[in-house]
């Protein structure tokens, strides 16, 4: 009998193939090295990383892949898979290493053992569960006693077989010495090569080389998991030399219907840096500049360049997602990267135009929603293996690959030789900023081309980026066209009587009315005030309210509300919508006035773009509301209503006060937010993201630790980029029975429209549910207002200010 045949990499219940068929470990293996070599043509050719490995990364990559599970051939883990005993309780990995001098060539060994032993664990780290942690400080004795023994006839057959395997497909091996297959004890020569590991990358590494050990575990780790979920990488970019042609029938006309600042992006080579009032089709020109590099990058790597277009919310992603699919002709091109993705694909699976797609309904003819869920779950999963070559995303999910480690430094090599397209940079605050531009530095230094658009971006913004990004900038004029607003100044908060009578005087005009304030507890009580009457004069749907404090479910039946009451191609009707900054960018909607509470200028020039959105009317009035200074809880200074630096906000203010009743054009923006940037707070803010900057670079982007266990930091990185989310204590039971309608997360996806967003500090206010696994909030909620409170906070009568 073939020793081999009795090897199994995963058990039948573990196994992702076919359903309760347990996978033999060579099957495994082989699939693990097709699959690094289909990343190697997804990628292409690294230089920082053949730099540091003497132009053989993608051989590392490879023996690392083939090798990487060769330890499974212990006898315990083979009781263990195989159900004869419930744990063997050691590293696969680390046994794995003693295969490798057999194996691979001496010049190629230290980084091959480096791939093989960091796929799963970290070398060291704080909590007792790094290699070095488990397996450095014992003597051969205790090592012998803990990993057990591997039969001798099995091993010399999986040797030869790795040998045999990787000579068909061309990879260099180590000579085979005059012993032939006579192998020194496999846990004592893991052990060996462990110890030499921790010496190499514990001391301090070159620069280069912890990044090129960082990609190198990031080969490993996507090659493993593509197949052991038994999947493929999409082969072709959309975005390629045959998208001009393309757009141009798409927007009809040929060449001419192209603008000229669109023409001009699509000759640049190199970064780019563009400016482009609303409505100049920037998008279009982005995609045209990002077509042009990937055709440069695919011939100068071999590789298949990804296209990232960063955007900073969910909404606006979504939507974007939608738009590039629309235009590629092909959705299932696009992927979305998010942490709601898989909420994204379930809208879509379930919207009523695909109800007639043969798939499995309800009883009311709907969709099936665990079918629905189901797929939602599969094509997240599918752009988390990196399927897409398109993608749409927040920056969180790529600046995450600053954590690297087995979950993250795949995310790092698929950044190799991409496009990036980051809109909307204004939108971050001073430290995300500083963030997201070392890493771009770094997507740079791993062959990628960066693009940052904006419609209104300030001048010191610009030169910060040209310092640090070296882009280069082109710029299109805002076109002479019908003027939209007329600014007005009020010297008194939105929340005061007076305002309120100032917008009840509108709505008995019948105008259509948007209300905009700085936090929750603001909205609230201005839609308190505002809308009895509204609903009593026009129906229900004619007042509504937004926020973030919504269940999802919620959320979206009001976003859809929203949009058929007021959306921008719509008959407009008489109303009023009173939200937050969610209404910033995450709806296309028009209305007739707008009064906001004063906020940095780019959030009011965002609001200022809900009404009279295609300047279809005369100048219409924009209304802004003195600010209130207040202090924020945990915080020194003040802050308007408890949400922005006062610094930023007062600089706004006093501009606005000095053209007020002025009919305002496209050019204004840049000069006034000049204005604010140009004073000691530009100063002061350019400071800081320069420090966040370097911060970021020094802890993270150095790689001079590559292997040190960095998981403690993802708990920073949810705190800056993510909130959490909780479900009413009254919820539990649906919840669970929404949980109860599908397996697995496919359950979790149908349950998630009961989910509240919260601050991240709020964790403190839950419980968890270890059951269920789901915070928990004792609080009151109505789907008209959202979370109006929860129980246990310091303050629970509404004061004006008060953030919920």
């Amino acid at each position: 009998m073939d020793p081999l045949s009795a090897l199994l990499a995963k058990s039948a219940g573990v196994s992702r193939g076919r359903a309760g068929t347990p996978e033999r470990l060579t099957v495994h293996l082989e699939a693990t090295l097709r699959a690094a070599r289909e990343v190697r043509r997804r990628v292409g050719r690294i230089e920082v990383a053949d730099a540091a490995i003497d132009r053989r990364f993608w051989e590392a990559v490879a023996l690392a892949g083939l090798a990487h599970d060769a330890g499974k051939v212990a006898d315990g883990f083979q009781d263990m898979v195989a159900g004869r005993t419930r744990r063997w309780g050691e590293r696969h990995e680390v046994l794995s290493l003693g295969f490798l001098p057999r194996l691979i060539p001496p010049d190629l060994l230290p980084w091959v053992a480096t791939g093989v032993a960091t796929h799963h664990r970290a070398l060291t780290g704080e909590k007792a569960e790094d290699l070095e942690t488990l397996y450095a400080y014992a003597d051969q004795d205790e090592l012998n006693d803990r990993f057990g023994t591997a039969s001798e006839t099995a091993v010399a057959a999986l040797l030869d077989w790795l040998r045999s395997t990787a000579a068909a497909d061309s990879l260099p091996l180590a000579p085979l010495p005059a012993d032939g297959h006579a192998l020194q004890p496999l846990v004592e020569t893991s052990h060996r090569l462990l110890t030499d590991l921790l010496a190499r990358w514990t001391g301090g590494a070159e620069p280069d080389d912890g990044l090129a050990a960082v990609l190198l575990q990031g080969g490993v780790t996507m090659a493993d998991h593509l197949s052991s979920a038994h999947r493929h990488l999409r082969p072709a970019q959309p975005l390629d030399a045959a998208f001009r042609p393309r757009l141009e029938r798409h927007l009809g006309g040929g060449s001419a219907a192209l603008r000229s600042h669109q023409r001009a992006a699509a000759e640049i080579t190199g970064d780019l840096l563009l400016r482009a009032p609303t409505g100049s089709g920037k998008t279009e020109a982005a995609l045209l500049w990002a077509a042009t590099q990937v055709a440069d990058i695919a011939e100068r790597t071999g590789g298949v360049p990804r296209v990232f277009y960063v955007l900073p919310y969910l909404a606006s992603i979504n939507a974007m997602a939608d738009r590039l699919g629309a235009l590629l002709g092909d959705r299932d091109a696009v992927g979305v990267a998010h942490s709601r993705a898989a909420s994204y694909h379930l809208a879509r699976a379930i919207a009523p135009e695909d109800a007639d797609t043969g798939q499995a309904s309800d009883a009311d003819d709907e969709p099936c929603r665990a079918d629905a869920a189901a797929k939602a779950v599969s094509r997240a999963a599918a752009t988390r293996m990196f399927h897409e070559t398109l993608r749409v995303g927040t920056p969180y999910q790529l600046l995450r690959a600053a954590l690297a480690g087995p979950a993250h430094s795949g995310i790092l090599l698929d950044a190799a030789n991409s496009v990036f397209i980051l809109d909307e940079l204004h939108a971050f605050d001073p430290r995300r900023l500083g963030y997201l531009i070392a890493t771009a530095r770094l997507w740079q230094r791993l062959g990628g081309r960066v693009a940052v658009l904006s419609a209104t971006l300030s001048d010191r913004l610009s030169a910060l980026l040209a310092e640090h990004l070296h882009v280069r900038p082109l710029e299109q004029k805002a076109p002479v066209t019908a003027a939209r607003h007329r600014l007005r100044t009020r010297d008194h908060h939105l929340t005061d009587p007076e305002a309120a009578a100032e917008i009840e005087r509108r709505l008995a005009r019948d105008e259509s009315v948007l209300v905009v304030a700085n936090n929750v507890a603001h909205a609230i009580a201005l839609y308190d005030t505002l809308a009895p009457a509204v609903r009593e004069r026009h129906g229900p749907d004619a007042a509504l309210l937004l926020h973030s404090r919504f269940k999802r479910g919620d959320r979206t039946g009001i976003e859809s509300r929203i949009t058929e009451r007021y959306g921008t191609r719509k008959t407009r009707r008489p109303g009023l919508l009173v939200a937050t900054q969610v209404v910033e960018v995450s709806l296309d909607v028009d209305f007739d006035v707008l009064f906001t509470a004063a906020a940095p200028l780019e959030s009011l020039l965002q609001r200022f773009g809900r009404v009279n959105r295609v300047a279809a009317r005369p100048p219409t009035d924009v209304i802004v509301h003195r600010p209130v200074w207040t202090t924020r809880r945990g915080h020194s200074g003040e802050y308007a209503d408890g949400i922005y630096d006062r610094a930023p906000v007062e600089a706004g203010w006093d501009i606005l006060t000095a053209h007020d009743g002025r009919t305002l054009d496209e050019d204004d923006a840049t000069d006034w937010l000049n204005t604010v940037y140009s004073g000691d707070w530009g100063e002061h803010w350019q400071q800081e993201v320069t420090r966040f900057q370097e911060d970021f670079i020094r802890a993270f982007l150095t790689f001079d630790d590559p292997f040190d266990d960095r998981a403690p930091l993802a708990e920073t990185f949810d705190e800056m980029f993510e909130g959490t989310e909780a479900i009413l204590a009254e919820d539990r039971g649906t919840y669970e029975d929404a949980l109860a309608q599908a397996p697995g997360r496919a359950g979790r996806l149908l349950a998630d429209e009961h989910l509240i967003p919260m601050p991240h500090w709020a964790g403190a206010l839950t419980t968890y549910d270890r059951r269920l696994r789901i915070r928990v909030i004792d609080g009151d909620y109505t789907p008209e207002y959202g979370l109006t409170a929860v129980r246990g906070l310091p303050q629970q009568v509404y004061q004006p200010g008060e953030v919920l």
